[in-house]
């Protein structure tokens, strides 16, 4: 049954066996698990079927420095099916290295290992429309670059792309449909309050826009409402934890993490080999698979880096001597693209008169291939069902560019906190303080001259970059929006972390936390693959299905 927060009285106390906050990927999972059980599922969330800008203003908050990272209420949505609403459906698993120790990556390790999630992923591929759980195949696709053959890099891996699946509107039916599960929409949860020791989470206060304010109790709670509403939550909810619940060493909102991300550089081909194959290939499962460029774990540990992938990419933008009309429509439309992906059409600055001639240029030489552009556009990626995840574009003339997605230690500096004031429903506002550190950018620079070294011995192509501007082009985009990470980590310890490796909160026995806020370590992957994963984990293992 999906319902309305909106009709329920003020004042009632609702209860469920469990009761799960938080209706995108991590929620909507756990509660389909429990489609066919005898027990009751109340899924709460916070906005209702479609966008409404003041549910989403519920989000504001601070920034210590909004050059480097997107304002609270960007990269999320509030509603039902969450981010899964603005996702781009890119689907990679963590790699066995990510869960090993790692000395010289400072800030934890999992207390779980790569075996736990491999009973799971192929479950998780399901749920995200992926198709099979094969991220290694080298035969799906040919080779990015005739010829390479790389000593500290592979491109045997694979990124699988989902359609991608908005979690609300693909599974809304079968929520509706179950008998044990309620959808409560614009429930937003201000508190959790605990019993009289302390030890257990007895209530929910939840609250509606229109004024209405009821209670919700339930054996076991989960919180899957994203890596920067689980932190607010928590340390929001203080009635007998005075720094917050989980929070009695202060580790929640701490260790955020999201990726290093960036475009850097020229990659020359071999002009005798074949063209760079560095689009989309539809794998036999009817699913859109793309090669890159990863970083191996004996490189890693050599080198003492993080985990790192690189892939090419068209052009810059900017510079229309790439002669590219399609480049140039795209670069002159940034202003009308969604801000979640404008950030990363790269090309900051003022343009000169010439450039700006340069691009009108372009597309009025090439206004053929800007035709094909635009219904390329519209069949693949407006009207497809499932979606060409981007639209790649070979250039007329010059070299392509090196983007590249690296791992973020995790500091203990870089946070979530509350903030200055509250939001419409009382809630004390988020602040959010985030940089790379050093270590950070010298992932990137010796993943880079890495990478350049083995196209060079290859002799498939050459890597032209400037080692100096290798921190600009980390900070030149900030954070990378979506991705919150590791803000309630796993931990063995209450010392160490919020959640143990049963994602339970320490100290509070009914308690959960779902969710890349849990995750000890960011990795080169996007996490929505491996949230799903652990959710799964998390409803059958530890809530007992």
């Amino acid at each position: 049954m999906i319902a309305d927060a909106k009709h329920v009285q003020s004042g009632q106390s609702l209860r469920a066996d469990v009761c799960i906050v938080g209706a995108g990927a991590a929620g909507i999972t756990i509660a389909l698990q429990f489609e066919h059980s005898a027990k009751t599922v109340l899924l709460l969330e916070a906005g209702g079927m479609g966008p409404d800008p003041r549910t989403q203003a519920l989000y504001e908050g601070s920034v210590a420095d909004p050059t480097l990272h997107p304002k609270p209420e960007t990269y999320r949505r509030r509603g039902f099916g969450g981010s899964t609403a603005i996702w781009g459906g890119r689907c990679v698993p963590f790699d066995p290295v990510d869960f090993s120790h790692r000395a010289w990556m400072q800030g934890g390790d999992w207390p779980i290992g790569y075996e736990t999630f491999l009973a799971y992923y192929g479950q998780a591929s399901t749920l995200c429309e992926t198709g099979d759980f094969a991220y290694a195949d080298e035969n799906i696709m040919p080779p990015t670059l005739d010829g390479f053959d790389g000593r500290r890099f592979t491109d045997s891996t694979i990124e699988r792309f989902s359609c991608p699946t908005h979690f609300g509107r693909r599974y809304g039916a079968r929520l509706k449909a179950a008998r044990n599960i309620t959808v409560l929409l614009h429930a937003n949860v201000t508190e959790i309050c605990t019993g009289d020791d302390g030890r257990a989470a007895a209530f929910l206060r939840v609250a509606t826009l229109t004024g209405r304010r009821f209670l919700v109790h339930a054996e076991n709670i989960v919180l899957a409402a994203g890596g920067l509403e689980v932190p607010r939550l928590l340390l929001a909810s203080r009635d007998h934890h005075a720094q917050g619940l989980g929070n009695g060493h202060d580790q929640v909102g701490r260790y955020y993490m999201t990726h290093i991300a960036g475009t850097i550089g020229d990659v020359v081909p071999n002009t005798s080999a074949k063209k760079p194959a560095h689009g989309y290939t539809v794998s036999d499962d009817g699913i859109f698979c793309r090669r890159r460029f990863a970083l191996r774990p004996q490189a890693q540990r050599d080198l003492c880096v993080g985990n790192f992938i690189a892939r090419l990419h068209h052009p810059r933008l900017r510079d229309p001597s790439h002669r590219t009309g399609a480049l140039s429509a795209v670069f002159l439309a940034k202003p009308f693209v969604p801000a979640e992906y404008a950030a990363r059409l790269h090309g900051a600055g003022k343009l000169r008169p010439a450039d700006w001639l340069g691009h009108f240029r372009n597309v009025a030489v090439d206004f053929r291939g800007v035709t094909r552009f635009a219904a390329d556009v519209l069949s693949r990626r407006v009207l497809a069902p499932r979606k060409l995840p981007s639209l790649v574009v070979h250039p007329r003339s010059g070299p392509y560019s090196l983007d590249f997605h690296a791992e973020q230690v995790a500091h203990p500096e870089n946070r979530v906190e509350l903030g200055r004031g509250v939001d419409e429903l009382g809630m004390p506002r988020l602040h959010v303080a985030w940089r790379p550190s050093q270590e950070d950018f010298r992932t990137v620079r010796l993943s880079l001259a890495a990478l350049a070294e083995d196209f060079a011995n290859s002799g498939c192509a050459a890597l032209r970059y400037d080692p100096e501007q290798v921190e600009d082009s980390c900070l030149r985009d900030g954070a990378y929006g979506g991705h919150h990470i590791g803000t309630a980590r796993m931990s063995h310890s209450p010392r160490c972390g919020v959640v143990d490796e049963n994602c339970r909160v320490h100290g509070i026995r009914n308690l959960f936390i779902a969710g890349s806020a849990v995750f000890p370590t960011s990795g080169q992957a996007n996490p929505t693959l491996t949230i799903v994963a652990l959710a799964i984990r998390l409803a059958r293992e530890e809530l007992r299905i």
